[in-house]
């Protein structure tokens, strides 16, 4: 079994409890380079929200700031932002799936940045 196919193995399980438990998805994908954040409805058919460092306001507000897109601060503003925007669309609550990654550096700050503003999991 390869790296990817362990993570994925971690991240069924979770999916089906939230799937069971039918509510929003905060789903956290991160990449070498970047990382992705989206509110999945509870059918699981549309992505309601979403936030990333590709976006051209990230892009800009990391520059300014002297930051790569694949680190804990960058991961920082991600997880602030979609959870404004998840509060602007009348999403409070959510099932936090860090899709099989470890819950450290990167896809712990999105978490505590998206607590911090408000949204609750």
């Amino acid at each position: 079994m390869d790296k990817k196919q362990s993570r994925m193995r971690r991240a069924a399980a979770t999916r089906r409890k939230i799937a069971e438990l039918r509510v929003h998805r905060l789903s956290v994908f991160r990449s070498n380079q970047h990382i992705y954040a989206n509110i999945i409805s509870p059918e699981g058919d549309r992505v309601l929200v979403s936030a990333s460092t590709l976006e051209p306001d990230v892009r800009k507000e990391l520059s300014e700031k002297a930051v790569n897109a694949n680190n804990v601060a960058a991961a920082d503003i991600v997880g602030k932002r979609v959870a404004e925007r998840a509060k602007a669309a009348g999403i409070e609550t959510v099932a936090f799936d860090r899709s099989g990654f470890r819950y450290h550096g990167r896809v712990k700050a999105l978490a505590e940045a998206a607590r911090e503003a408000g949204l609750k999991f």
